[in-house]
């Protein structure tokens, strides 16, 4: 059952008018932990949506390759390289601090699947009371264990069926079993926090390019970074990564790649507010 097709009014309540004495701070700092010696541009895509989104600050944690790749894409970002090929336990230490100043996260972007990461992700995540987006390779580290109301996760479908173990359990069910939202992400989103369910319908067949779920999580790290909720944060997030998908796609069609989805941010965020 459908409580609700997501629109513009979901974003502009998370969009209050900015005051005059706005300082750097008001509008939240996200951490991006994601990155390895192979997938190098997600977490980059990621921290450069949040920032489009609104956001003051984007911190990436990411292996030293993925994070000096990501420190070249912009002068805008702020990276923390970590040292070996990928995320482990030894990370821990800075990205307690790290986490200790953002206010929200996002997780799993390009991180692979080593064992050593599967572990230190779950180690994380057992640790990570901010408002977090639980994305890509993280989600496959869960392994079915429940989470809790501060994440978001944001599976495409065949991440989904990993997480309902075989059976046939709805967005809802799945969400209600994990304690969290789940965003799936597709043709029409869905999305829940195990009572509600909303669906978005912007968005189009252009964007099964790679990188295009980045952006969303970053979208989407952004509106928790400004206090929203995590299901509310959730549909505006998927409205606004569609809407500036289709804003992309319009223009460039079958050349649209991940990157012009974020160039297309600020008008999606322009034509809603």
């Amino acid at each position: 059952m459908i409580d609700m097709d997501v629109g513009q009014a979901v974003v502009k309540a998370i969009y209050k008018k900015r005051q005059p004495d706005s300082h750097k701070g008001d509008f939240g700092s996200v951490l991006v932990i994601g990155g390895s010696d192979i997938y190098s541009g997600s977490p980059a895509f990621v921290a450069m949506a949040a920032l489009r989104s609104g956001a003051d600050l984007a911190r990436i944690a990411a292996p030293m390759r993925s994070a000096d790749i990501a420190a070249s894409f912009s002068p805008d970002l702020i990276t923390y390289p970590l040292k070996g090929p990928c995320l482990s336990a030894s990370h821990f230490p800075i990205l307690r601090k790290l986490l200790e100043k953002s206010d929200a996260v996002a997780i799993g972007n390009g991180l692979g699947v080593q064992p050593v990461t599967r572990s230190a992700v779950m180690t994380l995540l057992s640790r990570i009371e901010k408002p977090c987006v639980v994305d890509a390779d993280a989600i496959k580290a869960l392994d079915g264990r429940r989470l809790g109301k501060n994440f978001v996760l944001t599976p495409h479908a065949v991440e989904l069926r990993s997480l309902c173990r075989g059976t046939a359990e709805t967005v809802k069910s799945v969400a209600k079993r994990l304690g969290c939202v789940v965003l799936l992400k597709g043709h029409a989103d869905v999305i829940s926090d195990g009572d509600s369910v909303a669906i978005n319908r912007t968005g189009n067949s252009f964007m099964t390019k790679g990188g295009t779920g980045d952006t969303l999580a970053g979208i989407c790290a952004a509106m928790l970074a400004r206090g929203a909720s995590p299901f509310k944060a959730a549909c505006a997030a998927a409205y606004v990564n569609g809407l500036a998908g289709d804003i992309a796609a319009k223009r460039l069609g079958e050349s649209m790649l991940a990157s012009d989805v974020l160039n297309a941010i600020p008008e999606a965020l322009r034509r809603v507010l």
